[in-house]
């Protein structure tokens, strides 16, 4: 059975409850008595076993390059250009 927390827009109170999916939300704050509670959302808990889950299931094909080969290669791709550009120039005669 999930958890579900609530909190009284009244009185401020937050709890948590063991309710069915089949379950009607609460409305009553069991604090001040009146009908001011809303579901709270939060986070839940992921618990990862196992060893190598991420090097194995999820690891990103394009985070094995890192920035500084990616800026390598940028500054080789440069340096390309600049030779191929001087090469084509015309000779200048004198």
């Amino acid at each position: 059975m999930p958890v579900y927390t609530y909190r009284c827009e009244s009185c401020g109170v937050q709890f948590e409850r063991h309710q069915s999916f089949h379950d009607a939300p609460l409305k009553t704050c069991p604090e001040c008595r009146k009908k001011a509670l809303k579901k709270v959302i939060t986070p839940t808990k992921i618990i990862f076993k196992g060893s190598g889950f991420y090097a194995t299931d999820h690891k990103s094909p394009s985070g094995s390059e890192n920035r500084e080969t990616k800026e390598t290669k940028k500054e080789a791709k440069k340096e390309d250009a600049k030779t191929t550009s001087k090469s084509t120039e015309s000779p200048s005669t004198e």
